[in-house]
């Protein structure tokens, strides 16, 4: 059962990555690979225009087609494109020879997940962007809010919650910025053809290309990447290092929110089933959760990163469903994130008698010139 269940969604599949990697939108970006394929043939002189108006037409439709029927009859050809163009090629029957001319079931199946990935970030990156501009504030309002701070779980030496969320600031930002890089230079079209040669296009080939990716609004790669996967990698990478962004903030939060400790709280708690009395602060508890499901997809991915030769048996495969689960579950860590910091309250009396009764004090001034450097380094790279 995958994070995208409607038993676990409200959870696990929070804001709106999930709904950007579900099976219509990929169905969706399937069709648009095929219809820009068919529009740059014709750009390039390859492919009649109107055989290109009329796959167009038709991929334009994607109601039109029935996406579960598409993947039951994938396992016959190992892949969902093999039904996706048969049935495309009925729904022009004029035109059905133009229809994939040129193209194997990877060009279109991964310059699909990258159309799928890039639409997906947008919001990831929007709830990323929030949750830094959100901590900011924190940093902001609270320089100079003294609190105890700990290492190894214990009291240690006086700090400020300016700083702290200073620190969660830097975390979240770093990330954001490299998960819009990667938005923005590796995902890339995928054209090759057969064996990665281009070989139906001759010298057309490498315009056919470049015209693919202008029409698509994505990369153009110097060379098929059919079994050089670093582009997947990079993704990944990025998603896991935004995930654990994420955790961090969400175990802070947590561990702050404990009767004991009581120096923060969420201001719409959760309930128990068993015991009343406990007001959980669950937007933060869910982004852990989500977030731990990043790791092991991560190293999914990497595992899958062994594609043999042109085209690679399995290793391919292997890596659909980590990395649409990878995007479902590192969005809705950050859509959690983003309500936790949203609804978070500061209890700075709470800090100030938790800092008093630990006998410890220490010279605060250097933290507020640490949070005015982490301010103003956020707000030039913003």
């Amino acid at each position: 059962m995958g994070p995208t269940s409607s038993l676990f969604g409200g959870v696990l599949a929070r804001g709106a990555v999930a709904a950007a990697v579900a099976d219509d939108a990929w169905l969706t970006a399937m069709l648009q690979v095929e219809a820009a394929l068919a529009e740059a043939q014709a750009f390039t002189g390859l492919l009649d225009q109107a055989a290109a108006d009329a796959i167009g037409a038709a991929c334009a439709r994607p109601e039109s087609f029935d996406a579960a029927e598409l993947g039951r009859a994938a396992a016959e050809s190992g892949n969902p494109v093999v039904p996706l163009v048969q049935a495309l090629r009925r729904a022009v029957p004029d035109h059905a020879e133009a229809v994939h001319r040129g193209a194997t079931s990877q060009d279109i199946l991964d310059t699909a997940g990258m159309l799928v990935a890039a639409r997906a970030l947008r919001p990831l990156l929007g709830d990323l962007r929030a949750c830094a501009d959100l901590t900011a504030r924190l940093a902001r309002e609270h320089r100079d809010t003294a609190m105890i701070g700990r290492t190894l779980l214990q009291q240690a030496v006086p700090t400020t919650f300016g700083l702290k969320a200073a620190g969660w600031l830097g975390g979240l930002d770093a990330a954001r910025r490299r998960l819009d890089q990667v938005r923005a230079e590796r995902l890339a079209v995928q054209f090759g053809g057969a064996a990665g040669t281009l070989a139906p296009f001759g010298d057309a080939g490498p315009d056919l290309v470049e015209g693919l990716a202008t029409v698509l609004g994505l990369r153009e790669p110097a060379l098929p990447w059919h079994t050089e996967r670093t582009r997947i990698a990079d993704l990944a990478g990025a998603l896991g290092s935004a995930a654990g962004a994420v955790a961090k903030v969400a175990r802070d939060l947590t561990l702050l929110a404990q009767n004991e400790v009581d120096e923060v709280s969420d201001s719409s708690p959760g309930g128990s089933s068993a015991m009343p009395h406990k007001r959980n602060p669950i937007a933060a508890v869910c982004a852990l959760g989500c977030a731990a499901s990043a790791p092991g997809l991560v190293a999914n991915l990497l595992a899958a990163m062994a594609h043999e030769h042109e085209r690679a048996a399995g290793s391919w495969h292997a890596e659909w469903r980590p990395l649409r689960d990878l995007l479902v579950s590192t969005g809705s860590a950050a859509a959690w994130l983003r309500s936790a910091l949203e609804r978070l309250v500061v209890h700075p009396d709470v800090m100030r008698a938790n800092l008093s009764r630990s006998g410890l004090t220490g010279d605060l001034t250097a933290t507020g010139l640490l949070v005015d450097r982490a301010l103003h380094d956020f707000g030039t790279k913003r």
